[in-house]
């Protein structure tokens, strides 16, 4: 029977719970409740899940039930999960006590009991169940006359397999999912759909980003996954249709159970079979041909089975089996299984046997030892493919669970699986096939039998979840685990997990990275499991989900290896290291001396490898990468270029030389010709005489001879860079700028050269006109102008450059014995630094890698990584940035993260990324220049054509305007000249270059200042879709604010002669010294700085009760007082008489020194505090009563976002706390000048409404989302930019990535590594909200950049053209080719001269934008704010004031901005608070201020 849906469950959140006695009253109170299965109320979670009838209940209902108790119930979703229930058949076994319909009644209302079907005339009864609620067991004992029907419920059965095995009914289904981007991706989606009901299993793959899930059909549809999918945020589509898995088609391991499970019943019931049987069965449930192929294609997999034909007309089918294996009544409940399960399945009488006798089965031969006490033998199956423990846990839980098998053992180290199997049930084969149905690669053994021996049935123990944990060998105990930790803001959580974490057994450290939101632990695998690590982690209020395939991640390593002579010594070293533990891969070229080997680096480094090469007998060397930056300063295109461009000036300048000559004799002819009338044939006769126009032979001049043979060379060795460049372009179907250059002086030289040869053919007397002078003037210009070009671009690289150079060449790594003390130093290069060595920085040196300092003190200069301009103060314990520089004190450092893992590598392949990445804007530009060359050829050609057409019409236009015009040429010659000299200028000013440059050159500057000024943006997409920002949303918790609590306020609640401020101080920053809760912590920090001290009292008999407070005995505070007591005495004394100054400072020392030790003698003597802290239900437990206006004093701060602790010394009030998390000082100014620039600011949280009001008020901000889930936040940008709005995110880069990257630019503050920079456009290296400013503002700066820079390069085409094509021609504007060359070049290097202005850009600081007046930023009144909760945007804004009100509200605002000037001047706070501050809200800050 199909598992049916008679049950729902839903999870309502539950604020106001304070302890355990709440959880239980609404337990027992819903519990009650008609129509409620089962509740599970969680404290720490906050959250109720219930399970009821929905034919009863629903969930606003439930939710109501909840809020009439007096708690607060939300229901963030309120769609109900199905839950999946069971049928369990019963049969009377003894005449009935009872009657039917007790039965039933009783059954109906046991809690998880769904349904009851009684059938009294076939004594049987049909209860449907919710597992999970009730088991069948329990059913039977509350009615004991009936019992079990087992036959029934074996062959109905198959909802309660385990998930490791597919099961009837279950779907195979592949997604497409787009948008992931790390590990952290994959473990959410994974986490989100794998908890979903009837989803068995998923897998998803951030290579191949697809998702394969195993599904139930009849619980969830794949169009549902696919949605969960998205509303995580990440894109999904369905790569296959869903199909049915054909394992799960029949119960295989069922089937296989039964003749063990009931060998003897078997054998009584069914008749015996020959051999080889065939049986006909009737089937009842078949529609169509698909149910046909279903149960045709599930019974041919059985192996047992020879041949199967199902007939629909006949509802039948014929089976051939082996009767010596199975039954038929076996078969009969296998068809029964098939998916949906919707078959009824009658043995036919007809039977036909083929073998003689049919009186034995070979069933009925089996001895029934074999049945009580099997034998087992033993396997051995070579398993490759697998990575982790995560792995040898998965192979373990299948097979352990397959029928036969005894036990199992997977060595990972070995790869090999050790397999205890009844041979009667299964063999190595089968087992060998499942293993390789899991993915792996399973082999069995040649020359192995399988040993026998005999021994009990052993018992299956369930194994834990399958969790990822690459092994560590550096210990055979010790596995290694990674848990993605959510909720952390600050290095205090770090030190609370890494703390806590050490606290347990069986772990042995705790590695924590705050920016990757990650933690490894290494633990010992027979004391603790990482479920169980990442349940530690979550009570200390964090959220925590063990990592899948996160140690995987392979080192690759060249080595260059000297000393090989032959091939023995090849195999000899990979032999050697394939042995090794941690090397996958091994490969060696004795040709060229070259190792490349794979290996991990968690087990083995790349200083192990050398040293183990060196053992052999070889020298083993890194090879030499190239660390420079070289290929960013474009010195090998400069050299070419200033090459090509000198070649071609030293055969330029004599072609130019002869031409000015000939300009200079010609214009000399033309003034002779002028002045003393002479005639053309003496014309023509004074030109020939001219030396460079004398004949050498007929047709050929000197002129042209020396023309050509300067030609030649510039052609072909100065443009041979040109033509290659030009041949690859065409080859590929495209045209760009050098096919133009090619085009021109190509034709102007096969020109020249066929009309020379022409001439010298016909021996013609005239020296024909050529162009011999154009390719060499041409070549001149492009080259000077692309060296230029280049020394520019080299510019616009320099800071990554100057990034690059950063990191350090060598690193002196030192060995300590267990003392700590030095025993040696090694200089080694930084590539082999492995994670864990211990480095020694001298002051002055480079960090090499990133680390954590273990001894020493120093600053550290890290401007050029964060862009902090203080050198930083680096302690034991502090964290240090590869590439930052040690000033003055000398630092051990121990390696996290080497290699490409540093920060500083991260950020320059960024940077890299960025500045090869294309802005839409230059993909545009990159389209028009493909138009653009083919559309520059036509215009030539048409103007060659016009001008010949105008010059055979109107020969005077072109005598005019022809500048070297000589009556000695012929008219023809003339046109045909004149209209080839424009067609050519017009190839040579059109340029492509520019427009290309345009775009690129201003994005390398923009994101190489960005990078300067912590500012890396990801490429021209984000660098462009910046400035097209309409709205900025932003997180509040460590974005807004600064995601760590603050004691904001202490009230004193007595008078000051009974107990002082101070006492009050130092005993509870006493008691919370030994809080871990953050709160505990924040007061604590106050206390030690109010009293200026590092050290407390004594606490002991410490309590802590989770969501109350906390209690304990403090003691030995005194010294404490008297010290700070002395402190203000002295203040007191210096501040009175600055005369007597020495006396009095000696006066003062003395006395103090002798009240210490008159103290300290009374030490004993000390007084014992009885302290609770805590909130109202803690107070009101231990019996005080609380004021009505201390209450209204809580509800003020609580109404203002803050957490109000109220303290009691020896059972009397004495203190109120007020905490809160405070906003950042610079965040109201930068929400200030983004509305300034035209932006719509916006807050998202996931903290309650009344917080995010406080905090939108203070910093200036309007609209606010509070309450949001941080998978809704995708949603909720999605929903801002299909109002036709661009989206910017600005979030701390660990629980927004999502966010980031739905939206249109993700600004990730304050972090550096992994999750953020995969997520965001925008990473801001200083967490300080005026970047994000800046940000935004350097887009908008490189867009205009940008678009002057088009503007540059169409002036040039849009003139020159026209110019070139002779337009202007009648205003006497004229050009020649090399005029237009040189007018090309000079586009494009004021393109790049103009992107580099951009180099100037200054970013805006706090102090630039404090000097304006600060009288425009304001802090917003409640009623000016709206707050929308949750995911539905259900706006919650401040109640309408009325007119009373709003004059008492206008009236205070006027009395607030005086009292804000007086307070500015005075810089005195009022006792008192506003008391319309308690009508209306005032959401000042407050200062400490005493009651």
């Amino acid at each position: 029977m199909e598992p049916s849906v008679d049950a729902n469950s839903i999870t309502i959140t539950v604020e106001g719970m304070t302890c355990i006695s709440c959880v239980r009253t609404i337990e027992q109170q819903i519990g009650k409740v008609n129509g409620v299965h089962h509740i599970k109320v969680s404290l720490e979670e906050k959250s109720a899940t219930i399970i009821y009838d929905p034919k009863l209940q629903t969930p606003k209902t439930l939710q109501e039930a909840i809020d009439d108790m007096g708690f607060d119930a939300l229901l963030h979703n309120a769609n109900p999960l199905p839950v999946l229930t069971n049928t369990v058949f019963l049969t009377v076994t003894a005449p009935l006590a009872l009657p039917w319909d007790h039965i039933q009644s009783t059954l109906l209302k046991t809690k998880g009991v769904t349904g009851v079907k009684i059938s009294p005339q076939q004594r049987s009864a049909v209860v449907t169940i919710i597992p999970s609620v009730v088991s069948a067991s329990q059913i039977v004992e509350l009615v004991p006359d009936l019992s079990l029907d087992m036959a029934t419920q074996e062959k109905k059965s198959g909802t309660c397999e385990e998930h490791s095995t597919p099961q009837a009914g279950e779907v195979m289904l592949k997604m497409k999912v787009e948008g992931m981007t790390c590990h952290s991706c994959t473990s959410t989606i994974e986490g989100k759909v794998g908890k979903l009901q009837g989803v068995q299993r998923i897998k998803v793959s951030l290579d191949n980003q697809e998702a394969t899930i195993v599904f139930q059909p009849h619980l969830i549809t794949a169009e549902e996954i696919k949605k969960q999918i998205e509303a995580v945020g990440f894109p999904a589509f369905i790569k296959k249709q869903p199909k049915y898995l054909k394992l799960g088609a029949i119960d295989v391991e069922r089937l296989k159970n039964t003749p063990v499970k009931s060998s003897e019943g078997s054998q009584q019931k069914s008749p015996s079979y020959p051999s080889d049987s065939t049986t006909v069965f009737i089937i009842e449930g078949m529609h169509c041909k698909s149910c046909v192929s279903n149960i045709e294609s599930a019974l041919s997999t059985l192996q047992y089975v020879s041949s199967i034909v199902v007939s629909l007309e006949n509802r039948s089918a014929i089976v051939k089996y082996n009767a010596s294996l199975v039954t038929p009544e076996m078969l009969r409940k296998a068809i029964e299984a098939i998916s949906p399960g919707q078959y009824r399945v009658s043995i036919s009488s007809e039977v036909e046997s083929t073998a003689s006798s049919p009186s034995s089965s070979s069933l009925q031969k089996m001895p029934l030892n074999i049945v009580s006490q099997p034998l087992t033998q033993e396997a051995v199956i070579n398993i490759n493919g697998m990575t982790c423990n995560s792995c040898v846990q998965s192979i373990e839980g299948v097979i352990s669970k397959k029928p036969g098998v005894k036990s199992i053992h997977v060595s990972l180290a070995n790869s090999t699986g050790t397999i205890e199997y009844d041979p009667l049930l299964t063999s190595p084969e089968t087992l060998r096939e499942a293993i390789e149905d899991m993915g792996f690669d399973a082999a069995l053994p040649d020359m192995k039998e399988p040993l026998v021996v005999i021994a009990q049935p052993s018992l299956e123990t369930p194994l834990l979840p399958s969790s990822n944990e690459p092994e560590n060998v550096m210990t055979s105990v010790q596995n290694k685990c990674y848990i993605q930790v959510s909720g952390m803001t600050c290095a205090s959580c770090v030190a609370n997990i890494e703390r806590n974490l050490r606290r347990e057994e069986g772990i042995y450290s705790v590695l924590v990275a705050l920016m990757a939101g990650k933690a490894e632990v290494r633990y010992n695998p027979a004391v603790i499991q990482p479920r169980v690590i990442a349940e530690f982690i979550r009570e200390l209020g964090f959220g925590a989900m063990v990592m899948e395939n996160a140690g995987e991640g392979n080192g690759i390593l060249e080595l260059v290896v000297r000393g090989m002579t032959c091939a023995s010594c090849v195999h000899k070293i990979e032999s050697t290291l394939t042995k090794h533990k941690g090397i996958f891969y091994c490969s060696v070229a004795l040709a060229t001396n070259k190792a490349h080997i794979k290996y991990d680096p968690e087990i083995i480094g790349p200083r192990d490898i050398i040293h183990t090469i060196g053992s052999l007998g070889f020298e083993a060397s890194l090879v030499k990468k190239d660390r420079s930056a070289n290929h960013l300063d474009h010195k090998r295109e400069i050299k070419q270029w200033r090459g090509s461009f000198l070649v071609s000036l030293f055969f330029c300048i004599p072609v130019m030389g002869l031409m000015v000559y000939m300009m200079v004799m010609d214009h000399h002819l033309a003034t002779l010709h002028h002045n003393q009338n002479m005639s053309n044939e003496e014309m023509i006769n004074m030109h020939s005489a001219m030396f460079l126009e004398r004949q050498i032979l007929p047709g050929l001049s000197i002129m042209n001879l020396l023309s050509l043979l300067l030609c030649l060379p510039v052609q072909f060795c100065g443009g041979w860079y040109f033509y290659i460049q030009a041949y690859k372009a065409l080859k590929h179907k495209t045209a760009n700028m050098d096919v133009l250059i090619v085009l021109a002086t190509t034709i102007a030289f096969a020109y020249s050269l066929v009309i020379l040869l022409v001439a010298m053919f016909e021996r013609a007397k005239v020296n024909p006109i050529t162009f011999f002078d154009t390719p060499p003037m041409l070549f001149v210009f492009i080259a000077l102008g692309r060296w230029l070009e280049h020394i520019a671009k080299g510019k616009t690289s320099e800071a990554l450059a100057k990034l690059i150079s950063l990191q350090a060449t060598e690193a002196t790594i030192v060995t300590l014995n267990s003392e700590n003390l030095l025993l040696s130093e090694e200089q080694v290069d930084v590539e082999l630094v492995q994670r864990g060595d211990i480095i020694k920085v001298v002051p002055g040196g480079k960090f090499p890698v990133d680390g954590r300092v273990i001894e020493g003190h120093s600053m550290v200069d890290e401007s050029l990584i964060t862009g902090e301009a203080m050198p930083v103060a680096k302690k034991p314990g502090s964290t240090v940035i590869a590439g930052s520089i040690n000033q003055n004190g000398s630092l051990l450092i121990r390696a996290t993260h080497v290699g490409a893992d540093t920060t500083l590598s991260q950020i320059v392949k960024l940077v890299e990324e960025a500045q090869t990445s294309k802005a839409p804007i230059q993909q545009f530009a990159d389209k028009l220049s493909g138009y653009f060359v083919p559309f520059i050829v036509l215009v030539s050609i048409v103007t060659l054509l016009v001008w010949i057409i105008i010059g055979f019409q109107n020969f005077e236009i072109v005598e005019t305007y022809f500048p070297g015009y000589n009556r000695s040429i012929s008219r023809t010659e003339t046109i045909i000249r004149f209209a080839f000299q424009a067609s050519i200028t017009v190839l040579c000013i059109a340029c492509p270059c520019s427009l290309g440059l345009a775009t690129p050159t201003a994005v390398m500057v923009g994101t190489g200042v960005g990078a300067q000024n912590g500012i890396l943006i990801k490429g021209g997409e984000p660098l462009e879709m910046a400035h097209k920002v309409k709205v900025v949303v932003f997180d509040k918790t460590g974005t807004i604010t600064h995601g760590t609590p603050v004691v904001n306020q202490v009230k004193v609640l007595v008078e000051s002669n009974k107990i002082s401020r101070n006492k009050i101080l130092a005993i509870v920053g006493t008691a919370e010294s030994n809080s871990e809760h953050p709160l505990g912590a924040a007061v604590t920090k106050y206390c030690k700085k109010e009293l200026d001290t590092e050290t407390l009292g004594t606490c002991t008999d410490f309590q802590v009760v989770p969501g109350c407070g906390i209690s304990c005995k403090v003691t030995n505070i005194e010294g404490l007082l008297h010290k700070s007591n002395l402190k203000i005495e002295e203040n007191n004394i210096k501040n009175a008489s600055l005369v007597q100054i020495d006396a009095i400072n000696e006066q003062s020392s003395t006395s103090s020194s002798m009240i210490i030790d008159a103290h300290l003698s009374n030490a004993v003597n000390t007084q014992q505090y009885k302290v609770l802290i805590g909130n109202r239900e803690w107070m009101i437990r231990n019996g005080l009563v609380i004021s009505n206006d201390i209450d209204e004093s809580m509800i003020e701060h609580e109404r203002r976002g803050r957490t109000a602790v109220l303290v009691t010394i020896d059972d009397e009030l004495c203190g109120l706390i007020a905490i809160a998390d405070t906003v950042k000082p610079e965040a109201e100014l930068a929400v200030h000048i983004l509305k300034s620039m035209g932006l719509e600011v916006v807050l998202m949280t996931g903290d309650n409404s009344k917080t995010a009001r406080s905090i939108a008020s203070q910093v200036g901000i309007t609209k606010v989302f509070a309450e949001v889930l941080p998978s809704h936040k995708v949603a909720k940008v999605k929903q801002l930019q299909e109002e036709g709005k661009r989206v910017a995110m600005v979030g701390d880069g660990i629980n927004d990535s999502p966010a980031l990257a739905m939206a249109n630019v993700g600004i990730a503050i304050g972090t550096g590594t992994d999750v953020a920079i995969e997520a965001a456009d925008v990473v801001l290296i200083r967490n300080d909200l005026l970047d994000v400013v800046a940000s935004i503002d350097l887009s908008r700066k490189t867009v205009k950049r940008i678009r002057i820079n088009f503007v540059f390069a169409l002036i040039y085409n849009l003139l020159g053209i026209p110019i070139a094509a002779g337009v202007f021609m009648p205003i006497g504007l004229v050009l020649q080719p090399w005029m237009g060359s040189a007018a090309m070049a000079a586009s494009s290097v004021s393109v790049v001269l103009s992107s580099l202005f951009l180099k100037l850009y200054r970013k805006p600081t706090y102090d630039n934008y404090e000097l304006h007046p600060r009288s425009h930023t304001g802090q917003r009144s409640p009623s000016e704010i709206s707050v929308h909760v949750g995911i539905d945007d259900t706006s919650r804004n401040s109640p309408r004031l009325g007119l009373l009100d709003r004059i008492v509200n206008y009236s205070r605002a006027s009395i607030n901005s005086l009292l804000s000037d007086k307070r500015s001047l005075n810089s005195v706070v009022t006792s008192e608070p506003d008391k319309h501050s308690l009508l209306v809200g005032d959401f000042r800050e407050d200062d400490d201020t005493t009651l």
